[in-house]
């Protein structure tokens, strides 16, 4: 008897939010040998596939390439969980001894916590890193990221949250965009800490601006990464933004 074939498309969650409604599905994709493709939808948009990770690695692996090789024992703290790819390539860096990961859906952890998610397992059974419920922007306004430590400083800071600069999933973000949003952000670095941000756009150059006036070296950078379902490349940018001695 042939088994059944495996279902080429699953809801495996469902949630109602206060950013819209909440889905983890998991697709098969025939005309990509029966690729296995997790996706996350928020309302209306796509928030995250397996199928395009490459621009959250090279969001941890750039900002992390910044940092002096010497310097060891590295706290980071990342605003953004989603499938786990740019806190896994975080902790693939042998010099991380601690990670933060702000996430402000609760769904998207316990995802994680109950590894419906192929990175679920290996990223919340790591002891070097630490999830933590909530909102990343007000967060970065007020106390900062480690609740246990008000004003704790980190060597790098990556965030993986809005679409782009102008793009964002809530219009309450939109204070974080700013000189005095920035300003905060960077008095939760250490001394040549670093600030790294995905954007789905090209770079923007207002944005840019504002980088420049908060730290001493900035730079966009282009991330290329096939898109096999359109048969072409697609573009996303990082920003790199240090921080003074």
């Amino acid at each position: 008897m042939v088994p059944p074939m495996p279902p080429d498309f699953e809801e495996l969650d469902y949630q109602e939010t206060p950013l819209g409604t909440l889905i983890l599905r998991r697709r098969r994709l025939r005309s990509l040998d029966d690729l296995e493709v997790y996706e996350i939808i928020l309302g209306e948009g796509y928030l995250m596939s397996s199928l395009f990770t490459t621009v959250e690695i090279a969001l941890a692996n750039l900002a992390l390439a910044l940092l002096p090789a010497e310097k060891k024992d590295l706290s980071v703290a990342v605003g953004g969980l989603g499938l786990g790819y740019t806190a896994q390539a975080a902790l693939k860096d042998p010099r991380v001894s601690e990670l933060v990961v702000v996430e402000a859906l609760p769904d998207v952890i316990g995802w994680h916590r109950k590894e419906l998610v192929p990175l679920g397992k290996e990223i919340h059974n790591d002891p070097r890193c630490r999830l933590i419920e909530g909102d990343f922007f007000s967060l970065a306004a007020g106390q900062g990221f480690d609740p246990g430590e008000p004003g704790r400083c980190f060597d790098a800071i990556l965030l993986d949250i809005d679409h782009s600069p102008r793009n964002l999933i809530h219009e309450r973000h939109q204070g974080f965009y700013s000189l005095s949003g920035l300003r905060r952000l960077r008095s939760f670095l250490h001394p040549r800490g670093i600030f790294a941000m995905w954007s789905d756009d090209p770079p923007d150059e207002n944005f840019e601006d504002l980088l420049r006036e908060v730290f001493p070296l900035t730079e966009s950078r282009i991330v290329t990464f096939p898109n096999p379902l359109q048969g072409i490349e697609s573009k996303s940018t990082v920003y790199l933004a240090r921080c003074s001695d």
